[in-house]
């Protein structure tokens, strides 16, 4: 019987890991169906199923839900695996936290990022000098923001690994390949470290590498990450 979820998604998509990252966490297998928003017709067909043609998309039993956020905790509240610890705890003072932490990594790191990812696809003659510095500064301000945050923690809002985290994960794994951590981020650095070890964040970097050689920042990825001398990465 084919299952109910299915996720509309591309493997190097940031906000895409996002929500792998919580899937493998609450131990969810929807149907992984890749998205190339490049043919015509599959982009026709996507926008009928949501118009903001933005991904990923979570398809449950019909019904679009949009937003990673939003797929994150409807994914919690109907489809969580038995035993799975809660990306957004049920006391309430503590879910705000995490909605917190979650809200600005995606705002003033992701975003940030994935402007100056954005600016590598312009043409040489067509890139924006001036958008880029500031979208640099504003991840520098952010790193030192976080940085000062995560001083005497391990997860970004509270003690266990959450939503927070899987916002901070791919935002913070393409984000250094444009500004790089300095010696200045030592806790921030250090979170970076157990972002990527943590098993869901691991298998979601590990099956994108076959597409890393397509990301525009591609320069700026660890060794660890991909090895531009390997065709796989």
């Amino acid at each position: 019987m084919p299952t109910q979820l299915t996720l509309h998604y591309h493997p190097l998509s940031s906000y895409c890991h996002k929500v792998l990252i919580a899937l493998d966490e609450l131990s969810i297998t929807p149907e992984l169906r890749l998205l190339n928003l490049g043919d015509p017709a599959e982009r026709a067909a996507f926008l009928a199923l949501w118009p903001t043609g933005k991904m990923p998309l979570l398809v449950d039993a019909g019904r679009p839900v949009p937003e990673t956020s939003i797929i994150i905790e409807h994914l919690q509240r109907h489809h969580a695996g038995a035993g799975c610890a809660p990306l957004i705890p049920h006391d309430a003072d503590a879910a705000l936290q995490v909605r917190l932490w979650d809200r600005l990594f995606d705002l003033y790191v992701m975003a940030p990022m994935q402007a100056c990812t954005a600016d590598l696809l312009r043409p040489e003659g067509q890139r924006d000098a001036l958008g880029l510095a500031r979208a640099r500064e504003a991840l520098s301000a952010a790193y030192a923001m976080v940085d000062a945050h995560m001083a005497g923690r391990t997860w970004a809002a509270g003690d266990a690994f959450s939503m927070a985290d899987c916002a901070a994960a791919p935002a913070l794994f393409y984000a250094v390949t444009h500004v790089p951590l300095d010696a200045r981020h030592t806790h921030l650095a250090a979170y970076f470290e157990r972002l990527v070890a943590r098993p869901s964040v691991a298998r979601t970097i590990a099956a994108a590498r076959p597409f890393f050689r397509f990301y525009p920042g591609r320069q700026g990825l660890a060794r660890r990450f991909f090895n531009p001398d390997d065709a796989q990465g």
